[in-house]
Order: C-alpha cells, then sequence, then structure tokens
C-alpha cells in the first residue's frame, strides 16, 4: 500500500475526526464525501477527500507498510 502524498495538517485532522466518529466505516465516509464533491463539479475537494479516503485505509492497516527506520 502506497502512502497518501501531498495532505496537509488539517487533512491529517479531518482523517482523524472521521475515524473517531464513524469507526470502520470512516473509508466509507471519505469516498461519499468524494463522490458528492465530483457530482457538484468540485474536483478540487474530490482529489482531497480521495486522499483522505487513502490516508485512513493506510493508517487504518493491521501491519507496518513501507521501510521502518
Amino acid at each position: 500500500m502506497q502512502a497518501p502524498t501531498f495532505l496537509k495538517r488539517d487533512d491529517v485532522a479531518e482523517a482523524e475526526l472521521l475515524m473517531r466518529s464513524f469507526g470502520r466505516a470512516a473509508g466509507l465516509e471519505a469516498a461519499e464525501r468524494a463522490e458528492s464533491s465530483r457530482n457538484i463539479g468540485n474536483a478540487l475537494q474530490f482529489c482531497r477527500w480521495r486522499q483522505i479516503e487513502r490516508l485512513i485505509l493506510f493508517l487504518s492497516a493491521p501491519q507496518v507498510t513501507g521501510t521502518v527506520h
């Protein structure tokens, strides 16, 4: 699994809030928000929510991925 890129501090905080609020369904919530943004033509918010969705999946992984230093 590849780590998300181009995240802002607010995006990380948003991912944490979704994880606390929605638990295991946080990734689905972020995906739904991305879809809603795409449906109204907001490409920037669509991309932002997709990155947040990827971050949630990355943080929810049961094992460490990538190089551990």
